[in-house]
């Protein structure tokens, strides 16, 4: 809420960010085997890509903005703020919490591109940013223009809760992750990466996203099934036992 009445989440980012929380507890709210297999992957990616942008809306920049400068040092990219309710107002705030968070290169607030497909303000970008990029990286992403993205041809990585969501669904690497700990996993590992192109460069080659889907559904099965066994083992033992007549 702070960041609401600062004028960078809107009510409707902030709705939309809980219900993929929620999913969190489905993963014991820490990072997931299948999740450090992606957050790899999407490292590769990264500091292979020609032009790697990072897209950020008001919820990243409240949530994650000094991981996320960090991140785009580390590859390095450029960070674009694009927004679904957007006005030039909140861009500017969101482009000065980045800037304050250590973000150099920061686009934003002369869009003069469109996304293809999209009617919303989402559409709007940069040419030399979204709109050119080869490789984005979407955290807190929605359907719509991942998919717009994924038509242009880029490799969308996604950093979604939900592994059921159209997001994890449609992009090229679906990291299921809590935003700040996926970051910044994702930024450790493009350190390493980047001293190691030909690692780097293999890891992007044999990602296999359907097989890492299905880890990700396997491990989220284990759960609920390690949930239910525990629940019934401690009912057992609060149930008093009958006395014998």
């Amino acid at each position: 809420m702070v960041a609401h009445r600062q004028g960078i989440a809107v009510l409707e980012g902030l709705i939309a960010h809980g219900r993929g929380e929620a999913f969190d507890y489905l993963l014991g709210e820490e990072t997931s085997a299948p999740a450090l297999v992606a957050e790899r992957a999407a490292a590769a990616f990264l500091v292979t890509a020609k032009q790697p942008v990072i897209s950020v809306n008001g919820n990243v920049a409240a949530l994650a903005a000094k991981p996320v400068a960090r991140l785009a040092a580390a590859i390095p990219a450029r960070i674009e703020v694009n927004l679904f309710h957007r006005t030039d107002a909140r861009v500017r705030r969101i482009v000065q919490v980045l800037r304050r968070a250590g973000a150099r290169d920061v686009l934003g607030l002369r869009p003069d591109a469109r996304i293809p497909g999209l009617e919303s303000d989402r559409a709007r970008c940069h040419r030399d940013g979204l709109y050119t990029a080869d490789v984005v990286l979407v955290p807190l992403e929605d359907g719509d223009r991942t998919e717009a993205l994924a038509r242009m041809g880029k490799v969308v990585i996604a950093i979604d809760l939900n592994p059921l969501s159209r997001t994890s669904r449609t992009a090229s690497v679906p990291v299921v992750d809590e935003l700040a700990r996926a970051v910044v996993q994702i930024e450790r590992f493009a350190r390493v990466l980047r001293a190691r192109p030909r690692e780097a460069a293999r890891i992007a080659r044999t990602y296999d996203r359907t097989g890492n889907l299905a880890a990700t559904y396997a491990f989220i099965r284990w759960r609920l099934a390690e949930l239910v066994r525990t629940t019934r083992a401690s009912g057992d033992r609060k149930r008093p036992r009958s006395r014998k007549r």
